[in-house]
This record gives C-alpha cells, structure tokens and sequence, in this order.
C-alpha cells in the first residue's frame, strides 16, 4: 500500500515512534494506504516547524500580491492534479469521483484564488480625526493556526480553512480528520511545489483526544484555532483554548430547517429539497434534513420528494453513474442505521429507504415523526429527513427555530415579501431563499447555538487570521520658515 506521511518543516517523514495506521476504503471496506499516526509530540513538531516559519521565515513578511501569486500557483497545481486528489477523498470517505471532479476540486482552488485576491485587494480603515491626527489600521498576521478539518468534504474544508490564513500572512498546521487524511498530505506536497517556504503549511495525522488534536489545542504556541466539526469536540477544544486565551472559530453541528410554502414552485422546491438532504449521502453539516410542507400541497410535495429520492443511483464512487456512495465509515453507517432502529419507540413512518448494501443507507424519508422523535431533534449526518406539515407562517417559523442548532435555514416560496419577512425571522448562520448551498465567499458563513462560534468568509475570515492594528499619527501644524 502507498505511504502517506506527515509534512513538517517542508519534509514529508514518519511518525516520531514509526507507528502507522490503514485508511480504509468504505465502498470495497479494505483498507487502501498507510497513514503516519502521529502523537503530541508529532503535534509539538509541525508547531515548532509553523512557529519558526512564523518567527523567523519570509512569508509574513512578504508582499501580499507576491503571497497571492504563490497561492494562485497552488490553486492551478490542485487543478492539474484534481484525479489525484479526487481520487484521495473519493477511496477514503466514498465521495462519488463525478462530484470530486465537477465541484469539490474546483472549490478548493477557488479557494486559494479567493483569498489570495481579497487579501490583495482589500482596503483598510482610514480616520481622520478633528484633532489633528489621523487612524489608519494594519491587519498584521496572527501567527500560528491550528486547523483541525471534517471527514466530509475533506478537500475543500481544508482549503477553506488554509487559504485566508496563508493569505493573509500565516502558517499553518493542519490536522485531517483520521478517516479522511491522504488528500492534506497530497494537498502539501502541492504547496511546496507551488513555491510556499518550508515550514508554513504543516499536516499532521492522528487522532483528537489524548493524541494530535488535544496537543493543538493546548499549545501555547498556537495563535489561532479553526475548527470544522461535531458541537460536542468544540465545546472540549473550547474550554481547553480558553486556558491560553487562544481565540478560535468553530463551524459546528447542523439540524437544518427547510420550508416550503403552498405558493413555492414545487418543481424546483423538490429539486433543491432533494440536494439539500441527499447530496454527499447526508453528511452534511448544512443538510436540509427537516423539512416542513404547508398542508394544501403536502401530499403532492411528499409523493414528488419520495419518487426524486427513489430515482437517486446508489453504487460504487468510482463509477461515473453513481450519485450517492456508502457512508464514510463503518462507525458513522452504525450511527446513521441505528437512528432507523428509533422509530418504533419514538413513531414516524419510512415512505422509503433504509439500510442498503455495505454500509450505504438508501435515500430515507420519514413522516409521522412527532418533533420530539430523534429524527426529528438530533444531528444524524445521514441521508434521513422527516416531513412535517404546518398550516401557517408562523407555525413555520416555530418549528424551524425549535432546535439547539442554527447552522442554516431554506424557504421556498413565490411571495417575496413573506421571503423576506421569514428569512428575517429564522435563527440560522444563512438562510437560503429558493435554493440550496449557493455561496459567495465574501459572505459570513457560520452559525449560531450549537452550531457555532464566529463566522468566516471574507473580511470575516480577515478578522480571525489577523490582528487588527490601529496606528494613530499626530498631524503637526505647519512651520512658518521666516
């Protein structure tokens, strides 16, 4: 099997004790490659390799057009290597290779070439003052982030957490979820080939608790920490940054509401509905995964729902058919199935899907669920939704909001002003109006409850890479010279 190892200080290497672990492929559900599984003292290395870059090294010292320019070099080498790294994320959490190829390769470069562009771009602050003086702020680069990235979009999270910290001055170590580790180390190879100083992007494999994860997150040396995950780990990454001050970001859990008017277009509610739930077989933070039906078009919406559900091609990620893979592991497939065992104790009823081969969970529509249901109330990460009926706006808006959660929200309806009236009513990071997963990267994106603290995106990522400077400057008057 291939070897894949940790990049510390612009080297690839093994673990410290030589210890390896198996990545296993959850369609074939053998393992495919061996992964360097590293310890804290693994973890104390890509800091004190990101620390000295930071210290001592060029990059935040660097022009941000020169910055960005080496950015734009990584984001064509992710490009004219989008087989490999589709093919990385794809064996290791079954992502379907179409959907590597079409969106989430081209998503990471963009990334890179976002950022690299807004940093360049950006403008500062200018105030001048009556008394004679004037403010003008520097965003100065924090230094050493720590980012820790999910299982389900592998590749692109990464990005999305790695490129406005690069651009905007910084180094980073960058700890992959242990499911999914072979694209970060394909990803930083690709970085130093881009021209990016040894030493600025780090990875390092292994596991949370005890181990890498913990060690990131309580190092003194770390500035800054992003974290993509399940709100539970945020909370203990939360309380043990704390202890240093560290300030960090986190893009946590999601139970997205998804509501459909009787005057939306049911075609294309359907449609988006359908992505929203079952896109990357549900393992999506921002999945649509309750949705509510006013009741005149209910019965026509559930019955088109089910047969868009049932339409979807399940099979193996590597062929150019399939839309939906297995689960990303043997772990989260016991999670997601254990939650159709629920049913019975807790009510509801399955129109269609289930347990499918291996470790797949076919398209899964519930109804009848009370809002009190597990199904109903909990983060599943699977490709499982409940439909609910209401009668009136504000109905709607109640049971949208009747959750810990608040990650995102969608509306579909043909009355604009009730789409305004509701979107500013639901408690959600992003309300998507007639649509789903439509992003513009200057826009905050986070959430609110259990799903997180702080938001990204634009001068938001700036705001947390950085650390704002004001510079105040006495205005002298002038000096006669006689």
């Amino acid at each position: 099997m291939n070897f894949f190892g940790h990049v510390l200080g612009g080297d690839e290497v093994p673990s410290i004790d030589g210890e390896r672990f198996d990545t296993v492929n959850p369609w074939t559900r053998e393992p495919w490659a061996e992964i360097a599984l590293g310890s804290a003292a693994d973890a104390e290395r890509a800091v004190a390799a990101a620390r000295s870059a930071f210290d001592s090294g060029p990059w935040p010292h660097m022009g941000r057009a020169e910055r960005g320019a080496i950015l734009h070099r990584l984001a064509d080498l992710v490009e004219d290597h989008a087989d490999e790294l589709a093919n990385a994320d794809t064996r290791d959490m079954g992502k379907p290779h179409s959907v590597m190829h079409a969106k989430d390769v081209p998503r990471a470069a963009s990334n890179f070439r976002f950022f690299a562009d807004h940093a360049r771009l950006r403008t500062s602050e200018s105030l001048p003052m009556d008394s004679g003086h004037h403010v003008y702020v520097r965003y100065e680069p924090a230094g050493v982030v720590a980012a820790i990235a999910p299982w389900n979009f592998p590749l692109m999270l990464e990005s999305w957490k790695i490129a406005p910290a690069l651009a905007w001055g910084n180094t980073v170590v960058l700890k992959p979820a242990e499911d999914t580790p072979v694209s970060a180390t394909v990803l930083a190879r690709l970085a130093l080939e881009a021209g990016i100083p040894p030493g600025v992007l780090n990875v390092v494999h292994g596991y949370g608790p005890e181990s890498v994860g913990e060690a990131l997150t309580t190092s003194q040396n770390v500035d800054r920490i992003t974290f993509t995950g399940e709100s539970t780990t945020g909370r203990a990454i939360g309380r043990v940054a704390a202890a240093n001050l560290t300030p960090y970001s986190f893009e946590l859990g999601g139970k997205g509401a998804n509501v459909v008017f009787a005057d939306a277009d049911l075609n294309a509610a359907v449609s988006w509905s359908n992505r929203a739930i079952f896109t990357n077989s549900g393992q999506v933070c921002l999945a649509g995964s309750r949705l509510f039906v006013q009741r005149p078009v209910y019965d026509e919406f559930v019955a088109r729902f089910v047969a868009s559900a049932d339409a979807l091609t399940i099979g193996d990620p590597l062929q150019p058919e399939t839309q939906l893979g297995p689960l990303a592991s043997e772990t989260h497939f016991r999670k997601v199935s254990g939650y159709l065992d629920t049913i019975g104790d807790d009510g509801g009823k399955i129109l269609t899907g289930g347990v499918g081969d291996g470790w797949s969970v076919r398209p899964t529509v519930i109804v009848d669920a009370p809002t009190t249901a597990r199904v109903h109330c909990e983060e599943i990460f699977g490709p499982v939704v409940t439909v609910t009926p209401f009668d009136t706006e504000d109905e709607a808006v109640a049971l949208a909001n009747d959750t810990r959660y608040g990650l995102n929200a969608m509306l579909f309806t043909d009355d604009v002003h009730r789409a305004h009236r509701v979107a500013a009513r639901l408690r959600a990071g992003t309300v998507w109006v007639n649509c789903f997963f439509v992003r513009d990267l200057r826009a905050p994106f986070g959430g609110v409850g259990d799903s997180g603290i702080g938001r990204e995106g634009g001068d938001y990522s700036r705001e947390f890479m950085t650390e704002p400077k004001a510079v105040v400057m006495e205005i002298r008057d002038a000096i006669d010279p006689a």
